[in-house]
């Protein structure tokens, strides 16, 4: 095990929404973490070798006969335990305390009242005897449990924080990992850095340096073949594997008909001219228009694309001299939505393309050195490998492009037309200066039709759909508030500039309910 992995915070995930903010959460005070279900072996747990665990939150209630629960040993392994609400109640009662369902819930902010002597996990956390946090909880503990000091309370609820400094067992009602709660970070830090006492080697620079040395002894001296989009993701890892092994990277870039406007001629340029990367630009986009022609459907679309990549990236490893390897920019996040994670408790929201192995008549193996890694871990490193910075930050791209910003059917025709709203809609955002306070933006093509009117003349044409959100993580995102002047600047460009759109709409959607991307 490298030195980055060497503090390790073992997460384990009973159910709750927000678990993987707290892996977002223990990585920003550069600690390496890892989410794994709630039931996990305790033989597994011991070979983990965890620094400290986490115990997240959940929907069920710890009173209920098919309660989720942890191995009765795990708080006997002498290892930092904090318990997050449903994790606190399950550390309360498993130590003969009492938990109930509350008279009154507490959804949203609440005001913590710190009781006693705060201990060293709240040092620093309460301001003037309170601090301001996020609850979400139907029960609270009624009896303590054994050993144990309440430190906080709320109005509602007379336990919302409890420690056993001498095991180093603690647990809060609230959740310290949401931006709402205003010292939540503070709290987190405090447990991984001090309480764990982990040294905080989890940076870019030694990512990077664990990385090279894990290429070098992966790939020895085979050849890699990488799928590179010019998203952040693949951009990064070829930035990666060439610091790593030079000239035995061979780059694919597919030119496959549902990229954004002048994207190829921006990719070759970044990499074949400026860094030295050996790049082979592929032009198949008729062989991906001929390939969706009929197909309506998300995930359908997702694996016909998917599945020409490797076909494509095959045919042309084919033509270098002991290829055995396809790298893949995947990343944390990419596995989570498509199976649930390292938890197995999630439910699969959709495919993607980067995940779940490559066919069985294909020889390459998989080489994913971004795997571990969140999104912005991966622009970090990006900056780290000197990345061009419009690059490193540009807004997320789907491995699938345009296919799945096209709803239903893929035309080339609907891809031109999308291809030149999407620039319009970008350009402006640069302009107007929102660009960087967006996670993500982009357009989506809409195939129907609406009734308009233009120079006095009926029109029947296509909708166009502008999507913009806000984000930390990319595991829930809010709708970004455009001014609507700005919005309507842009609806009028695109209206006035693109043949074929007659209206414009606006997506006020968060993540959850809707996802991110249209399809």
């Amino acid at each position: 095990m490298s030195d980055i992995h060497s503090d390790k915070i073992l997460i384990l995930d009973f159910g709750s929404q927000y678990t993987q903010l707290i892996a977002r959460r223990v990585r920003e005070s550069h600690v390496y973490c890892e989410l794994h279900p709630f039931d996990m072996e305790l033989s597994a747990i011991k070979a983990f070798q965890p620094t400290g665990i986490i115990l997240s939150g959940g929907p069920k209630s710890v009173y209920e006969d098919d309660a989720p629960a942890v191995a009765e040993e795990l708080f006997e392994l002498g290892v930092p335990v904090l318990g997050l609400c449903y994790g606190m109640q399950l550390l309360s009662r498993h130590f003969g305390g009492k938990v109930v369902p509350a008279g009154k819930r507490e959804y949203g902010h609440a005001e913590l009242l710190s009781q006693g002597e705060p201990g060293p996990l709240f040092d620093g956390f309460f301001s003037e005897g309170s601090s301001s946090v996020w609850m979400s909880h139907g029960d609270h503990v009624e009896a303590m449990p054994q050993g144990f000091d309440v430190v906080a309370k709320t109005n509602n609820a007379p336990v919302c924080a409890i420690q056993d400094v001498s095991r180093n067992l603690y647990g809060v009602q609230f959740h310290p990992e949401v931006n709402h709660t205003l010292q939540g970070e503070l709290l987190l830090n405090t447990f991984v850095r001090k309480i764990c006492g982990c040294k905080g080697q989890w940076t870019p620079g030694q990512i990077v340096a664990d990385a090279i040395v894990k290429i070098r002894q992966q790939v020895g001296n085979d050849q890699v073949i990488l799928g590179l989009s010019g998203g952040v993701d693949s951009s990064v890892a070829a930035a990666l594997i060439h610091r790593a092994i030079g000239d035995q990277l061979h780059c694919v870039f597919v030119d496959n008909g549902l990229l954004r406007l002048d994207e190829g001629d921006q990719v070759m340029a970044t990499f074949a001219s400026n860094m030295g990367v050996k790049v082979t630009r592929v032009d198949a986009q008729q062989r991906f228009y001929s390939g969706l022609s009929g197909i309506t459907d998300p995930e359908q679309k997702r694996k016909i694309i998917g599945n020409l990549f490797v076909d494509i990236f095959e045919e042309e490893s084919k033509q270098i001299e002991n290829a055995k390897w396809l790298a893949q920019g995947t990343i944390y996040p990419d596995v989570i939505e498509s199976a649930g994670g390292k938890t197995g408790k999630a439910h699969n929201i959709k495919s993607h393309h980067n995940v779940g192995g490559l066919p069985d008549y294909m020889t390459l193996q998989l080489l994913e050195p971004l795997r571990e890694l969140f999104k912005d871990e991966v622009r970090a490193i990006g900056e780290e490998l000197g990345l061009p910075h419009p690059m490193v930050w540009r807004h997320p791209f789907p491995g699938p492009g345009l296919g799945v910003r096209i709803l239903g059917e893929v035309k080339e025709e609907y891809c031109d037309i999308l291809r030149r709203a999407d620039a319009i809609y970008i350009d402006e955002l640069y302009e107007s200066g929102h660009y960087h306070k967006i996670s993500q933006a982009f357009a989506v093509f809409l195939p129907v039709k609406s009734v308009g009117v233009m120079g006095d003349g009926r029109t029947y044409e296509y909708v166009i759909a502008l999507r913009a959100v806000e984000t930390k993580d990319f595991m829930t995102a809010g709708w970004y508030p455009m001014p609507y002047a700005d919005l309507a600047r842009i609806s009028n460009r695109i209206i006035n500039e693109v043949k074929g759109i007659n209206r414009v709409t606006y997506d006020i959607s968060s993540k959850p309910p809707a996802t991110i991307e249209w399809e």
